[in-house]
């Protein structure tokens, strides 16, 4: 019996050691082309949602006030896509994230950049990056509001502005202006 349960135990010690391999060298990839795949990634639906029937409260004087149509969050993010499809972005209190296939975007990495993020109090960076299969909601040529940002959505960029510091930035796939 000893016999048997020791033979077992050498045989699934050798056959778990054979499902266990290592390469040597450096991993590498071919560069980044910016463009996404060309096929369909499934991205949960998402309606825009009604606008409220109230008028907000006034804001202090000292901030922005919000305008626009009102866009929910989810789990804490709100996700919108331009509608021309070429940026997505996702937006939380303390700031904003897109993505695009940028025309002259800086390199990052020695790759270049396909992502941009601002942060409240204005401070911008370049990133490399994918939101992956977001929930977004496809914004039309328009003003909506989301996570104490205004968003002004227009055929030559999408205006992002803090209401309460007033920092923001303009995204297209032309590049980034920060104010």
């Amino acid at each position: 019996m000893n016999m048997r349960l020791a033979a077992a135990g050498v045989l699934a010690v050798a056959v778990l050691a054979s499902c266990q391999s290592s390469v040597e060298g450096t991993a590498t990839r071919s560069p980044d082309t910016g463009i996404e795949p060309d096929f369909p990634t499934p991205r949960p639906s998402r309606s825009t949602p009604p606008p409220p029937t109230t008028e907000p409260a006034p804001s202090p004087s000292t901030t922005r006030a919000p305008s626009g149509e009102v866009l929910s969050p989810q789990n804490g993010y709100v996700f919108i896509q331009t509608k021309s499809g070429k940026t997505r972005c996702q937006l939380d209190e303390q700031e904003v994230g897109c993505e695009s296939a940028f025309t002259n975007a800086p390199e990052v990495e020695g790759e270049p950049a396909n992502g941009v993020r601002l942060t409240a109090d204005g401070r911008v960076s370049w990133v490399l990056g994918n939101l992956g299969a977001i929930p977004a909601v496809t914004l039309d040529y328009r003003t909506y509001s989301a996570m104490g940002w205004t968003i002004d959505a227009g055929e030559d960029g999408t205006t992002f502005t803090n209401d309460s510091t007033g920092h923001g930035m303009t995204i297209s796939v032309e590049g980034v202006e920060s104010f």
